[in-house]
């Protein structure tokens, strides 16, 4: 252990005094200060738990929505099915009259070329 000299002591003593002769108001607003800065963290803390909250609820929501939505459209599956293959359907049959409607242009161009015999 170390051995205080005498001037260290001496200087000890007078801030001890020195403090002594401070008033009770500067020395407790570090204190004060502190407990402020805590109870500022502690309503950070409180706000930051109810926003995480309000949150969770709305991703809650969000995904019960996600579900009802889910269920509707595997109940529409089966009509839209049955809309896919109406028009594949259409489709084809389109094609059926374009290669039909040229066919009779050919024909009646035969026709017309025999007719003319």
């Amino acid at each position: 252990m170390r051995s205080t000299s005498q001037p260290e002591a001496a200087r000890g003593q007078g801030m001890a005094a020195a403090a002594e002769g401070v008033p009770a108001i500067h020395r407790e607003e570090p204190v004060r200060a502190t407990s402020e800065d805590y109870k500022l963290l502690e309503n950070m803390n409180k706000l930051t738990s109810l926003k995480y909250l309000e949150m969770k609820d709305i991703a809650i929501n969000i995904s019960r929505n996600l579900k009802d939505l889910n269920q509707k459209y595997a109940g529409l599956q089966p009509y839209l099915d049955q809309i896919n293959v109406i028009e594949e359907q259409v489709a084809a049959l389109e094609q059926a009259a374009y290669k039909l409607d040229a066919y009779s242009k050919k024909l009646e161009a035969k026709y017309k070329k025999l007719e003319k015999r």
